[in-house]
């Protein structure tokens, strides 16, 4: 029989897993730094800072006293290394040899996809490639760009854009550091370590790998959910470890908020787990959109009842909320959403609107809490005023 994991028991064994449970204090240095990223597998990053960028965010929720370019400083140092997960992303240098089918999976995609009509071709590929082992980190502006896509198509950037992301991609260049978050390329041979980039794994245990750790770090998991969790294996790989495994694990009906039940696979261990449970810290949080607890839209409702989606490409006239709207985690709930924005040559973060979530009583000590984040979020962005 499966077994059943009651809804509380499911937040808070999600929470732990993401790294939420416990206060984000206590010193962080740059092994610190690296136990966070490998304890959620990896970070994802992205362009927009409105308060602050994603993955420095998403650090800072688990340490706050993580600052911004921190992880940056793991990549420069070959600690942790970037690639695609389903989005840009940070992952822990000790994945890389468990990652090549990903490169030829994105080699396949992106070969048998749109790319190629619009990027360099393949001699000047090699051009740019030589340049690089040549000159060292070059970024795009090193190369002339040559006359845009048409826009029609939605394709803004220019073709030797395209081949340095393709080269990326494919893993034949890596990302050495970034500038003003302008990524630096240089060949993978300059920034992965020898002992790694020579380590061989074949293909089946680089699929047992990732199932194995996405299960680890989702707690309990549905085939999708594990599918997705790296987006570096597909369903079928998915399903097939999960009968070769099935002795393994443990099939469990975990209870929604809605009282419904969803059936999934849990590592052997479950039982111990949810047993040794604590409830997660009262705090107030901030998070980041992407953060990781968050990221699955579908995962976060159905656990927490939560219905949240970002609008940055919703327009204007039609946004339930706001463009760049952040969840509040408090406890186990997610009791509200709030709308801030940094200024930082102003010095200040201001808060263009929040919302409780409906049943969640704005009380005078919630609302401490969450004047407490705020000011907490200020330092982390390094301005000096709350305006509201």
């Amino acid at each position: 029989m499966a077994l059943k994991i009651s809804n509380r028991d499911a937040r808070r064994l999600w929470l732990n897993r993401q790294g939420l449970a416990e206060t984000p204090t206590g010193k962080l240095d740059k092994d610190g730094l690296l136990q966070i990223v490998k304890a959620l597998g990896f970070v994802q990053m992205d362009t927009i800072r409105v308060v602050a960028r994603a993955h420095d965010h998403i650090a800072w929720s688990r340490n706050q006293h993580y600052r911004e370019g921190m992880l940056d400083e793991l990549v420069k140092d070959r600690l942790a290394f970037e690639h695609f997960t389903h989005d840009a992303s940070v992952l822990p240098m000790e994945t890389y040899p468990y990652w090549r089918r990903q490169f030829d999976r994105m080699r396949g995609q992106l070969d048998s996809g749109r790319w190629p009509k619009f990027m360099s071709p393949k001699r000047e590929r090699d051009k740019m490639l030589k340049r690089i082992e040549k000159e060292g980190p070059l970024c795009s502006n090193d190369f002339e760009a040559a006359p845009s896509t048409s826009r029609k198509e939605g394709w803004a950037r220019p073709p030797h854009k395209y081949a340095l992301d393709y080269l990326w991609y494919i893993g034949v260049l890596a990302t050495c550091h970034r500038r003003n978050f302008i990524k630096m390329y240089a060949t993978r041979e300059k920034v992965i370590p020898e002992n790694i980039l020579t380590k061989s794994i074949s293909n089946a245990k680089q699929v047992d790998w990732l199932c194995e750790n996405a299960l680890n770090r989702l707690g309990f998991a549905s085939e999708g959910d594990i599918m997705r969790f790296w987006g570096a294996a597909d369903l079928d790989e998915v399903k097939a470890w999960i009968k070769k495994r099935r002795r393994k694990l443990v099939p469990v009906e975990v209870v929604n908020a809605d009282k419904s039940l969803k059936k999934a696979w849990a590592p052997a261990d479950i039982e111990e787990r949810i047993e040794n449970l604590s409830a997660p810290t009262s705090r107030l949080r901030i998070l980041n959109p992407f953060d990781p607890a968050a990221r699955d839209r579908n995962r976060l409702q159905r656990l927490f009842g939560f219905d949240y989606r970002i609008e940055i490409f919703v327009p204007p006239a039609k946004r339930q909320y706001g463009y760049y709207v952040y969840p509040l985690l408090e406890g186990d709930r997610f009791v509200g959403r709030i709308e801030a924005r940094a200024n930082r040559k102003k010095k200040t973060l201001t808060i263009e609107n929040f919302w409780w979530e409906r049943g969640v009583k704005n009380t005078p000590a919630r609302r401490k809490k969450l004047d407490a984040e705020l000011e907490r979020m200020a330092r982390f962005v390094g301005v000096d005023e709350i305006v509201s």
